[in-house]
């Protein structure tokens, strides 16, 4: 283990117990306190009724889709926002999301609550790293347009070494459903420029490459490989510079949950998922037909319980 993992492994030790001291009031409640004592029109309980019956959906909702699902104008979430106090309907959204999601994990939703303990903290740092891929992801006409690129890469090479291998197959297997040709590369060296010139010698024009930390030399090495034979890299990973972005065309960056002694990958695994869906939306004849013929063979087969 590496002197960083040793330390981690020291600070992320997890400890017994963790439960917060005291009863916590329900989600409900502290939600109806966030309308006690004001007086609220007729149209204002119509929005404060619906957020007490969907909090769960409603506080992630725009003021737009909320205005919608109430049936009122986006003025009047506004003014009801301020009504209760709040600068505008995003404070009042911040305020109702902690609430939302103690309600769905039944656990404290205060900063210092939710850091309670070690494992709650990693957690807490992964929705960080997921909010920034939504932050990204905003620009789908940049999602959709890398996706037409890999869908029409044929062959298309997934590449990923060492800790990334994990992340490359699961974009193999979930692309070779909807995708000709998809090729994954997990050793490097000889073996991975040689799988690299085959597939551009078989028409392949990109490469999707995983780095995540600790970067390695031959991912490095690989990325370089590719660029030499012609094809062209997607590469998503956590840094914004460096060697490794440097040899790429495209950068997706995703944060790695890095409180615990070993990485958690759920920004990068979203990110995948996203550009699995961009490659199905860019060729949706190819992906329904391919879809259907693998599901009538597992059918035939019984693959699945």
């Amino acid at each position: 283990m590496s002197s960083s993992q040793q330390a981690r492994a020291q600070a992320a030790a997890i400890t017994p117990g963790g439960a917060s001291p005291g009863r916590e009031k329900a989600p409900s409640d502290r939600l109806l306190a966030l309308f006690d004592g004001y007086r609220l029109s007729p149209g204002q309980r119509r929005i404060a009724q619906y957020l007490v019956d969907h909090l769960v959906e409603a506080a992630f909702l725009s003021i737009t889709e909320l205005a919608e699902r109430v049936g009122v104008s986006q003025p009047s979430v506004t003014r009801f926002a301020a009504s209760l106090g709040f600068t505008g309907y995003p404070a009042l959204r911040e305020a109702l999301q902690p609430i939302a999601l103690s309600a769905v994990a039944g656990v404290p939703d205060s900063r210092e609550q939710l850091r309670h303990n070690e494992l709650q903290a990693a957690v807490d740092a992964e929705i960080q790293n997921l909010e920034n891929v939504r932050r990204f992801l905003a620009d789908t006409d940049h999602v959709l347009e890398i996706g037409r690129e890999l869908a029409d890469s044929v062959p298309l090479t997934v590449l990923g070494l060492r800790i990334s291998v994990s992340l490359a197959e699961y974009f193999a297997y979930a692309a070779r459903r909807i995708h000709p040709d998809v090729r994954v590369v997990t050793h490097g060296g000889s073996v991975a420029y040689d799988a690299l010139l085959q597939a551009r010698a078989a028409g392949g024009g990109w490469v999707l490459a995983f780095a995540m930390p600790r970067h390695a030399k031959e991912t490095l090495a690989a990325l370089r490989a590719a660029r030499s034979t012609g094809l062209r890299v997607v590469l998503i990973t956590d840094l914004a510079v460096g060697p490794l972005v440097e040899e790429a065309d495209v950068v997706l960056t995703a944060g790695t949950g890095s409180r615990l002694v070993f990485d958690s990958y759920a920004a990068p695994g979203m990110i995948s998922a996203a550009l699995l869906q961009a490659v199905a939306d860019a060729r949706p004849e190819r992906t329904q037909a391919r879809l259907e013929q693998y599901e009538q063979a597992a059918e035939q087969h019984g693959f699945f319980l």
